[in-house]
């Protein structure tokens, strides 16, 4: 067998290896309906190649997989390559093949991706030859791997408290504070990492790290063009080719900070678009396994993400190329755990329709080993229509980005009518999304709480803006009013009057403190927690400038903001009954202004004791008035001078949050909460 793999190659793994023993490379890739198939070998000229390859059906095609082994002296030197496929032309119903004998294309396997100073999408669009324009696949190294002497996985319970950032925008201002080498790189997020800590922040989960076109109008990298190489203008040197050690060498920085690394991943689609986006890898491999296709020849590519295409995640090959793709990240590059893009797009069968009851790819994943103690966050939707958050998502140990969550907290801060009894399920962990009951069990861990992400505006944009301020092709357009923002009197950020200002600054706090105070898990973006605004723009995706780059200059003008982050961050650790493994059941009672909560459509007014012992905890008594006017709040648990108050976030700073040693004592039965305020106590 040893003889007719040297001779023919191995159908496993995809990708090229490295075969020490033969020096040697092996080279696999699956196109089930390609006719011809050919490597081409590169040097320092990305036009001549070095050396090239043709296939052998007979010889080097196993099943729909085709595979040789070139031995190194026979490549010259070369360090790059690609294939070229020629097969079918496009045919009837689902049959919609794009072979491009003339392109040259990105093995997706790919662990590195060169780009030449030629590089063209236009080409790649184009019919015909996009030779020394096109992305190209780098040779696995051959050196020794990234030495992770005692690199350990993070897992984080109770204490899971988790940062979104996207790479770029983090340290890219000049006002960052790291050195300008690495701004906007993965050894900026190092050179960071004493901030992330002093802030308190136990897992950071980065927007996508995937290669992606650098040609694109895409600042949030959500089009990626491989699954396995990390984005190279994300590096020092993004022209070592080697890009994964420096994605490697972050991953182990914050390990020995004892913070989880979460990748934000896209395999729900490419980069490729659809029938008018560009050829750069599985449009020209095999795009009738790779897509979702609709069998119109107007409209060949399904789009059930919103840009274009969707992966074929019903074919057993496009499966095994994710749980690879996630295997690898995993193995080889020590990440603790993936946010899945649009993951319902997992549960299209091939015509587009939905199977919640037994997706293959959940199943694989579950399955899978080398994933079982890996995080796995899913946004349980897709971009037509599917929708899938709690009991209907087909993961059962999947935590979930809750955005049931997220509308309530923004319509009741900013007093919404109606409001009060989705706020106190919120609060308690979504149990009616995630129920506990003997069918179901799941757990309130699984929601991920979050006010804001990328994907909408700042948290102090929501509470400066009434209505959208988006760009487009340099030009304003004002998209119009938004229903979950509220400006607080006055539109904008210039010229805000002081009143204005302390108002917002009071609902930055109360979103944040009952964030704090929610079980589940609670999520914030990056620059919240100093006021970083993106003047209105809720949409921000193309925007690779000063709207979306942090402005480091606002964690020293906003440092009282940013103190009332690291504090609530600090008491949401030292209180472990408020992140509890299950709901809180019967050690909650819910409270309004008077004994019972107030429930009718009127109310914007809530109250809970959260009782500690079943947890080994403190108790905590919160008081919540959305109404714009104090309301003298009855404390019904406890004599008075039992309780501390520890947060008010109507008072300046710093009396808006206190350390319990320090906290006041209440020694009435009593508390005026000042309109639009959150008060917690602590009993002593």
């Amino acid at each position: 067998m040893s003889r007719w793999e040297s001779a023919e190659g191995s159908p496993i793994p995809l990708g090229a290896s490295w075969i020490e023993s033969e020096n040697a490379y092996n080279f696999a890739i699956y196109s089930k309906h390609a006719e011809k198939v050919a490597l081409v070998f590169f040097g320092d000229d990305l036009v001549t190649p070095v050396y090239r390859y043709e296939f052998e059906y007979l010889r080097n095609k196993t099943g729909p997989i085709w595979h040789c082994r070139i031995p190194d002296a026979a490549l010259a030197g070369a360090t790059l390559y690609a294939y070229q496929i020629d097969g079918p032309t496009p045919g009837p119903g689902f049959e919609w093949h794009t072979f491009d004998p003339e392109k040259v294309l990105l093995d997706p396997y790919a662990r590195d991706v060169h780009f030449s100073p030629s590089f063209d999408r236009e080409a790649a669009r184009r019919p015909g030859s996009n030779w020394g324009r096109a992305p190209l696949s780098v040779l696995d190294s051959r050196e020794s791997p990234f030495d992770w002497q005692d690199d350990a996985p993070v897992r984080h319970q109770s204490d899971l408290i988790i940062y979104e950032m996207h790479v770029r925008g983090f340290t890219h201002r000049e006002n960052s504070g790291v050195a300008p080498e690495h701004r906007g790189t993965f050894a900026g997020i190092i050179d960071k990492i004493p901030y992330l800590q002093q802030l308190g922040v136990t897992a950071i989960e980065l927007m996508p790290v995937f290669q992606f076109d650098p040609q694109e109008d895409n600042y949030w990298g959500y089009m990626p063009l491989s699954f396995f190489a990390p984005h190279d203008a994300y590096c020092v040197n993004p022209e070592s080719r080697h890009q994964h050690l420096e994605f490697c060498g972050m991953v182990q920085a914050l390990h020995r900070a004892g913070i989880e690394v979460i990748l934000d991943v896209v395999y729900n689609h490419t980069c490729e678009g659809d029938e008018r986006g560009p050829t750069y890898s599985f449009k020209g491999i095999d795009s009738t396994t790779y897509y979702l296709m609709t069998g119109k020849r107007d409209s060949p590519f399904a789009n059930y993400s919103g840009t274009g295409n969707t992966m074929h995640t019903s074919n057993r090959a496009v499966r095994q190329l994710i749980l690879d793709s996630l295997r690898y990240w995993t193995r080889e590059l020590h990440v603790d755990g993936f946010r899945f893009d649009l993951a319902s797009v997992f549960t299209r069968n091939s015509d587009g329709s939905i199977n919640t009851e037994d997706p293959a790819l959940f199943g694989q994943i579950a399955a899978d080993p080398d994933l079982a103690d890996v995080r796995l966050i899913a946004e349980p939707w897709d971009a037509a229509g599917a929708y899938h958050l709690g009991r209907l998502f087909p993961g059962f140990r999947w935590m979930q980005w809750n955005g049931a969550y997220r509308d309530t907290l923004q319509r009741f801060v900013k007093s919404d009518p109606g409001m009060v009894w989705d706020l106190m399920t919120r609060l308690y962990g979504s149990s009616d999304l995630f129920p506990d009951d003997r069918k179901h069990a799941l757990r309130p861990f699984q929601s991920i709480n979050y006010i804001t992400s990328h994907d909408g505006f700042t948290l102090y944009d929501l509470v400066s803006y009434s209505h959208k301020q988006n760009w487009a092709n340099g030009h304003e357009n004002t998209d119009g009013h938004d229903e979950f923002s509220w400006n607080c009197g006055w539109e904008g950020t210039r010229d805000v009057p002081a009143p204005v200002q302390r108002l917002r600054q009071r609902q930055v706090r109360n979103f944040f403190t009952l964030l704090m105070l929610s079980a589940g898990v609670p999520m914030f973006r990056m620059g919240d927690e100093f006021l970083q605004t993106q003047g209105g723009n809720n949409n921000p995706y193309n925007q690779d400038n000063e709207t979306s780059w942090l402005d480091w200059s606002r964690w020293e003008e906003n440092a009282e903001t940013f103190r009332f982050f690291q504090q609530m961050i600090a008491f949401r650790k030292s209180h472990p009954s408020l992140a509890r493994a299950h709901f809180w059941r019967e050690d909650v009672r819910w409270y309004g202004v008077g004994r019972y909560p107030d429930l009718s459509r009127d109310s914007r007014t809530l109250a809970f004791c959260l009782h500690g012992a079943s947890a080994g905890d403190r108790d905590i008594y919160a008081m919540i008035n959305a109404y714009w006017e104090p309301l003298e709040f009855g404390i019904h648990e406890g004599a008075p001078g039992d309780w501390r108050r520890v947060v008010d976030t109507s008072l300046p700073s710093p009396d808006e949050i206190v350390h319990e040693s320090h906290a006041p004592v209440v020694r009435s039965r009593s508390y005026r909460v000042p309109g639009r305020s959150v008060v917690v106590l602590v009993r002593r």
